[in-house]
């Protein structure tokens, strides 16, 4: 197994354009492992709501925004 400055070490003599599809291969699984990430938690979330038997309606969140027309400024 190469180490990591192995690798990088090879990157610098890749050609540009196998260097950017590289970067592009990276940020493209980057943004895979987030969404994977955000999806986990929210099933973990999900379960853990329906373990607990923790029963929720619109009416819990109905008193929840703040509709006042903001703070007043002194101008």
């Amino acid at each position: 197994m190469m180490t990591l400055q192995e690798i990088m070490n090879h990157i610098e003599v890749l050609p540009v354009e196998d260097r950017e599809q590289l970067f592009e291969f990276l940020r493209k699984k980057h943004e895979d492992a987030r969404g994977t990430a955000f999806w986990e938690g929210l099933q973990k979330f999900r379960k853990t709501i329906e373990d607990e038997g923790i029963i929720f309606n619109d009416d819990d969140f109905s008193d929840l925004r703040d509709r006042s027309v903001g703070r007043e400024v002194n101008l």
